[in-house]
């Protein structure tokens, strides 16, 4: 029966994977303001490309606001980003900046605010909620708020993530030992994140998510080995394994919050509770895969033999194709 629940779910991860065409990709419209002097500032507007082709995204100020020279606008392989000056009289403070076209999307905004006396504010606008209110005093709930939002949406977005931890709860029997092995992935992966979020790690982002996808095919292998019955280190001791995949999973959460970016008022703050997402969003899906499991257990129905591989398989070749399309990313 854990083998129908396994074959379902795959599937279905597997075809999120499809749709959304990379897994592990966290792209997002960036809108950076420096304040030069009171009412004068550098405006950098990023976005990313979809299919090759800008969307029709850009921000808008309020009316005394005024652009005082031509964008200058550079086109890369997956963004363009354009950059003016621009003039506010009465400052932006207490104004409200929107982004039009975002409602339209399914992608989110990070607006950067840097002012003349070093202070910096970061906030995240979503298609629902396409425009910002620029508060006078900077607001640690809605940096929480923001950073814990983003957490749950990047853990269950990366199918990557996901998937390792599917692998984890085929391979991992009884429950004090899947305990003991979601937590030695969530310690080591909590350390990384703040590590490499903080400059104090720094590895290319492009060769980490490649061992990542080959994390995922190790898992899938491991995972047969259990269907034919044999041993290894990762059935007898899977938190061993889980703690040291889990240390490069962290770099590459470290990789999407480091584009994001943090709000330098409040790095500490921001920092914890993207972590705190990130493992609201693992618990979820764990909660999600046990709890089906529970449910299915009364349905009377039974599969062939040479089926329960298949939702190693499913990972595995899911796993390779990552592989080998990230490591042609960096030769």
């Amino acid at each position: 029966m854990r083998n129908i629940f396994q074959f379902v779910i795959v599937l279905f991860l597997l075809i999120m994977s499809a749709q959304t065409g990379s897994a592990h990709q966290f792209q997002t419209f960036t809108l950076e303001i420096n304040e030069i002097d009171h009412g004068q500032y550098n405006v950098t507007f990023k976005a990313p490309l979809y299919k090759g082709k800008l969307m029709k995204v850009f921000p808008a100020f309020p009316e005394n606001c005024r652009q005082l020279n031509e964008p200058s606008s550079m086109l890369f392989t997956n963004s363009f980003i354009s950059r003016w000056m621009l003039s506010c009289p009465d400052g932006l403070k207490g104004s409200t900046i929107k982004m039009e076209g975002l409602s339209k999307t399914l992608t989110d905004s990070l607006v950067i605010l840097n002012w003349a006396d070093g202070s910096s504010q970061n906030y995240i606008l979503k298609a629902a909620e396409s425009s910002l209110v620029i508060p006078t005093q900077p607001s640690n709930i809605k940096v929480v708020w923001d950073y814990l939002v983003l957490g749950v949406e990047h853990i269950l977005g990366g199918i990557d993530h996901l998937l390792f931890v599917l692998g984890l709860l085929m391979i991992v029997s009884g429950r004090w030992l899947l305990i003991k092995t979601i937590t030695a992935f969530t310690v080591a992966h909590s350390i990384t994140l703040g590590l490499a979020t903080l400059g104090f790690v720094n590895v290319p982002q492009t060769p980490v998510e490649a061992v990542i996808a080959l994390s995922i095919l190790f898992l899938a292998v491991e995972i047969i080995k259990k269907i034919e019955g044999k041993t290894s280190i990762a059935h007898r001791l899977p938190w061993i394994v889980a703690f040291v995949f889990g240390l490069l999973h962290g770099i590459g959460f470290a990789g999407a919050l480091t584009q994001i970016g943090l709000p330098q008022s409040s790095i500490p703050l921001a920092l914890l509770f993207f972590n705190v997402g990130v493992e609201l969003g693992q618990l979820m899906f764990i909660t999600v895969v046990l709890l089906t499991l529970v449910g299915i257990k009364r349905i009377k129905f039974s599969l062939p033999q040479w089926t329960y591989k298949m939702p190693a398989y499913g990972i595995g070749s899911m796993a390779a194709f990552w592989c080998i399309e990230r490591i042609i990313a960096f030769l």
